[in-house]
């Protein structure tokens, strides 16, 4: 007879760091959307943490962290949503942090 088995193998890999040191430029149009992605491929999954001017963001109706803090969605885009962004991805291996500086034009 035959004996057939399958195994999932999960590699960890550390944070890409690529990132590291840069902060990239957006600029936007006001009144409407924004996506920023926290780029992500780590194993384990990272913990991903979103900040603006340094302080942790509040999600609110238009500031939303999607798919467990890969993006964030900010709808309806004003003057007063522009400034640094940053998103700081932690797991067992180590940790590396993105930012964008975003600028919005009306």
């Amino acid at each position: 007879g035959e004996d057939s088995r399958s195994f999932h193998v999960s590699i960890q890999a550390p944070l890409s760091t690529v990132s590291i040191g840069e902060t990239y430029s957006i600029t936007a149009v006001a009144g409407g959307q924004l996506i920023l992605e926290c780029p992500e491929d780590a194993v384990p999954p990272p913990h991903i943490e979103w900040h603006r001017e340094g302080s942790p963001l509040q999600e609110d109706a238009r500031r939303q962290v999607l798919a467990g803090g890969r993006f964030l969605q900010i709808q309806a885009l004003g003057a007063a949503d522009g400034g640094e962004y940053s998103c700081r991805a932690t797991n067992a291996l180590g940790d590396t942090s993105l930012r964008v500086q975003v600028e919005v034009h009306g």
